[in-house]
């Protein structure tokens, strides 16, 4: 198993294309609205493009209107990292992929979405690649 922490600067910059470089490992930004996955309604799964530890099911995908793509929650809280983010002269919380450490975008909350956390987690579509499958949901045995 690979240990991706201990991944060079220079084997990043092997393994990712400079625009991927650029948002996963310098905390970049895409611009809105171009990303593949912004307006996608797929059904999968969303995994780190740098480590393929998967991160975000389409069925906690919504749509925000904010240019990235939004989820409401993680796979897991053990998927990701959450910190604070002083940068831009703004107070925000970072999402890093917690195998990786790589820059996934940003989570907000009490935005008013009509969504079961009040939370929008901002990712940015350069930094996850969607496998297609079935989501299944839970059943109530009631």
């Amino acid at each position: 198993m690979t240990d991706f922490k201990l991944i060079t600067d220079a084997q990043w910059r092997e393994r990712l294309n400079d625009e991927e470089y650029r948002v996963l490992r310098q905390a970049g930004t895409e611009a809105p609205h171009i990303g593949e996955y912004t307006n996608t309604t797929t059904e999968g799964v969303y995994s780190c493009k740098a480590c393929n530890t998967e991160l975000f099911r389409s069925s906690e995908k919504f749509q925000s209107h904010c240019g990235w793509p939004s989820f409401f929650s993680p796979l897991a809280g053990d998927k990701i990292i959450e910190r604070q983010d002083l940068s831009h002269g703004m107070v925000r919380t970072e999402v890093l992929c917690a195998t990786c450490e790589s820059h996934l975008g940003h989570v907000f909350s009490g935005e008013g979405y009509d969504t079961p956390t009040n939370l929008r987690y901002c990712i940015n579509s350069i930094c996850l690649s969607l496998e297609e499958k079935p989501i299944e949901t839970a059943t109530d045995d009631n």
